[in-house]
């Protein structure tokens, strides 16, 4: 009865971040996923990719909690000083196919999500807690770096994104988790990237791939005249 009682009081969260306007690899991601009581987003549903209209369609319809990415900030503001020249121009050309409806739902999305659930606390940020936009986080950052970093959130999980590159660390008894990028992953490995966080028990993360088709995304993203750079690197996973 015990053990019973346990496993009802799991539960499952989609962790995601980065899908960068690539349906087919946010799509592969959602359809693999096992079920979850939720799915949460680090960022940057947009930039890059061909498809801006329908992954943030896709997000708004599956009820996907996200907090806004740099990227994200960038289309909506045009503010793109703080990219590169190829990503500058993606994110003013992502601008410009928005509809209405969309340019308004990244308007509302919060820099910082803190939520309760279950037993657990969750702080979800895209860059860093001290820099939520801006700032990388890379898998092989120092325990002392690390610790700085999140010693002083209250939360006991911490979910980061921007890299895409997948990581998952202990520091501090708390878990810091980065799902890795679905639409542009940059770990040399093409397939795209999310992770499994079980919590309100063992709390445990699960960094999981998918493949996708890379070869009809990287052409859509010629044909709509983006930067070839963003179709080239999507056979890569860099």
């Amino acid at each position: 009865m015990g053990a019973d009682k346990k496993a009802r009081r799991m539960l499952k969260i989609g962790l995601i971040s980065d899908p960068h306007s690539n349906l087919a690899a946010l799509e592969a991601v959602l359809n693999d996923m096992p079920k979850v009581d939720r799915v949460i987003c680090a960022g940057d549903l947009v930039g890059y990719g061909a498809e801006p209209n329908e992954v943030v369609g896709l997000v708004r319809s599956r009820g996907i909690q996200a907090v806004m990415g740099n990227h994200d900030y960038a289309v909506l503001t045009k503010d793109v000083s703080d990219l590169n020249s190829v990503a500058a121009e993606a994110a003013l050309w992502t601008s410009r196919q928005l509809s209405p409806e969309n340019l308004q739902y990244l308007s509302t999305l919060p820099t910082q999500l803190r939520l309760k659930l279950g037993k657990s606390r969750i702080y979800v940020v895209h860059g860093s807690p001290r820099d939520h936009l801006g700032e990388y986080i890379f898998p092989d950052i120092s325990n002392q770096e690390l610790s700085q970093l999140v010693g002083e959130l209250e939360e006991d999980i911490i979910v980061l994104g921007h890299t895409h590159r997948p990581m998952k660390r202990m520091i501090l008894g708390k878990l810091v988790v980065n799902p890795g990028g679905v639409g542009q992953p940059r770990d040399r490995n093409p397939k795209a990237s999310y992770a499994v966080l079980t919590v309100d028990g063992d709390v445990d993360v699960e960094l999981k791939r998918v493949e996708y088709d890379v070869e009809a995304t990287a052409k859509k993203i010629t044909a709509a005249g983006l930067p070839e750079e963003f179709a080239s690197r999507l056979f890569f996973g860099w």
